[in-house]
């Protein structure tokens, strides 16, 4: 089965392109939406020492910050209106999600079609400013206790709150704005404007480095060669699945019989996404970070604190293994998530469908959790593959961590999905103009006459 991108260029007309203006439109909208959000995290927050926040970033972004500042772009770095980035907005949505598992009232609205979809965001978007105060009041203390404020008090709290969270809301409207006029997931590509930003930079870096003598000088091809791999690696996977053979009984209809029909039912390899590699990097850099901020306020900071970041660091044995022990537990966790094999196998007993050898209902439920327990080891196989060798290569080589396989991964599979798309509005233009010419768009009259 070709993918999005090979049927997209197989079967390009640039003259059907060129004609597609509502196409061109969205992706202008989307370029231009883009470069608001870079040029907002360039913008820095008020009263703040930005030369003494350098030097302290500069001791601490081995440890949370540095992935925290790649999904921000660069905007933690420079202390940008945008520093929280969309990452509260994600985190609110996926704690949304778990939610809607386990609490009946959620799951009811959830189930109410295109009006529970709406409270549903709406409930996302209150939690979304809920946490990002939070965050928001966080940062303003911990810049205060790191003499970095010009003028600490009430009146910096309030600004850097303020400044903060309209910040993330602004990326959050940016990001809805992009899903509705734009091209691809508005959310998902400005995470991916980020990281794309980042990567540049981070080959300045590892070439600088290998100018110094810091690394061996062939890293610098070898990285190359290697991302190469990777993201084709990453394009085969990202593309596989189980489908499952779904058939559909003869129906009378009226006077007439309808023969059977069958259609597939497309299981992903990796259902979970990029979720598990994101929670797991979050959960095994958070003690060192803390013990960077601890060994500076309180001098030698707290031993066991510190001897947990020894064990956990970055390369050690004990780092990988509960990095790959923590991707496989969210990928099964996040999978139950998002696939309710339940709901699904009701669903198909509702339209007639069935899978051939199990009884539609509980039979059919069972059948597709077994499966996809099956594919869901395959996925999460692999996406520990992709995001333990380069956490391997950056303990052992020092290479930046925008190089990692997790920056890779979500930079991949945003781009199929925004080609997908892309794909899809191209079709959706060919096939119009194709009614246009057998005049068959609209509806006729009785007397057979055009309105």
């Amino acid at each position: 089965m070709a993918s999005a991108a090979e049927q997209l260029f197989a079967n390009l007309n640039f003259d059907a392109f060129r004609k597609a203006n509502e196409l061109k439109s969205r992706i202008w909208f989307t370029l231009g939406a883009l470069v608001i959000y870079r040029l907002g995290t360039f913008i820095p927050v008020p009263g703040v020492d930005l030369n003494h926040y350098a030097q302290v970033f500069q001791k601490a972004q081995g440890g949370f910050l540095g992935m925290f500042n790649m999904f921000s772009g660069g905007a933690l770095e420079r202390l940008a209106i945008f520093t929280l980035g969309i990452m509260p907005y994600i985190s609110t949505s996926i704690i949304i999600q778990l939610l809607t598992s386990v609490v009946p009232q959620l799951e009811a609205i959830k189930k109410e079609g295109e009006a529970g979809r709406k409270r549903i965001n709406q409930y996302t978007r209150y939690g979304t400013v809920g946490l990002c105060t939070l965050q928001a009041y966080g940062t303003a203390l911990g810049l205060e206790s790191q003499n970095l404020a010009v003028d600490p008090g009430w009146f910096f709290r309030a600004t850097t709150v303020i400044t903060l969270v309209g910040g993330t809301v602004f990326l959050m409207w940016l990001g809805e704005q992009i899903t509705a006029r734009g091209v691809g997931n508005g959310i998902s590509l400005i995470i991916f404007a980020g990281i794309a930003a980042s990567i540049p930079t981070s080959y300045v870096q590892l070439m600088d480095l290998a100018g110094k003598a810091a690394i061996n000088p062939m890293w610098v091809p070898g990285v190359l060669v290697i991302s190469v791999f990777v993201i084709a690696f990453i394009v085969f996977m990202e593309r596989a699945q189980r489908r499952l053979l779904v058939q559909y009984p003869k129906r009378q209809m009226g006077n007439r019989m309808s023969q059977g029909d069958s259609s597939h039912l497309p299981l992903k390899l990796n259902t979970a996404g990029v979720i598990p590699p994101i929670f797991a990097s979050s959960l095994l850099l958070l003690p060192a970070t803390f013990a960077n901020f601890e060994s500076r306020n309180v001098g030698a900071g707290w031993d066991w604190l510190n001897t947990i970041n020894a064990w956990l660091a970055r390369g050690s044995v004990l780092h990988e293994l509960l990095y790959v022990a923590m991707i496989v537990f969210f990928c099964f966790f996040y999978t139950a998530v998002v696939f309710n094999t339940k709901e699904t196998a009701d669903n198909l007993k509702k339209y007639g469908g069935f899978i051939q050898g199990f009884r539609p209902g509980e039979r059919t439920a069972q059948y597709l959790d077994y499966v996809l327990s099956r594919i869901t080891v395959a996925g999460a196989i692999y996406l520990a593959l992709v995001c333990v060798l380069p956490e391997i290569l950056t303990a052992n080589v020092g290479i930046p961590v925008y190089l990692g396989g997790t920056s890779l991964l979500i930079a991949v599979s945003v781009t199929m999905d925004t080609i997908a798309q892309i794909q899809s509005h191209l079709l959706a233009h060919q096939y119009e103009g194709l009614i246009k010419r057998s005049k068959l768009r609209g509806s006729s009259t009785p007397s057979g006459r055009r309105r």
